[in-house]
C-alpha cells in the first residue's frame, strides 16, 4: 500500500469514534490527523470493559473537536472519497444514530451511555 500524504483527506479512528480529517504530519508508526467531521462518535463507559455497565468509572466520552488533531495508527487510516461533511451537522447525524441504537438496545450499559450522551449535548456540544 503506498503511503499517504500529507494533505491528504482520510478517515480515521481513534478510540472508539470514526472521523473524517486531513493528513497534517506523516510519523513512523501514526498520522497526524486534523478533524474536519465525525462519522461515528465515541462509545461511552470504560475502553476496557465495552458495553459493561458494572464498572468502577462510567467514561463519557466525547468526540473529537473541529480541526482537533489526533496521532491516529496507520492501520486505522484510509483514504476518503467525497465531500466532507459539516463538522456540526456529522456530529449531530452521529450522536442521532448511536442513540438510536442504544435505544434499541435497552441494556443497563445503553441507558447510562444515553445518560453520558444527554450530559454532553447540554455541557459541550450546545447544537440543538
Amino acid at each position: 500500500m503506498t503511503e499517504l500524504q500529507v494533505g491528504n483527506v482520510v478517515t480515521g479512528i481513534y478510540k472508539t469514534g470514526k472521523y473524517i480529517g486531513e493528513i497534517t504530519e506523516v510519523r513512523p508508526q501514526h498520522y497526524l490527523v486534523r478533524v474536519l467531521a465525525v462519522m461515528k462518535h465515541p462509545m461511552q463507559g470504560d475502553l476496557h470493559n465495552p458495553k459493561d455497565a458494572d464498572v468502577l468509572f462510567f467514561h463519557e466520552r466525547k468526540a473529537l473537536s473541529y480541526r482537533e488533531q489526533a496521532n491516529i495508527p496507520k492501520q486505522m487510516v484510509k483514504p476518503f472519497e467525497g465531500e466532507v461533511p459539516n463538522y456540526q451537522e456529522s456530529l449531530k447525524e452521529a450522536l442521532e444514530k448511536m442513540k438510536k441504537e442504544l435505544i434499541e438496545a435497552g441494556s443497563e450499559w445503553a441507558s447510562r451511555s444515553l445518560q453520558a450522551l444527554d450530559s454532553l449535548e447540554k455541557d459541550f456540544y450546545k447544537l440543538f
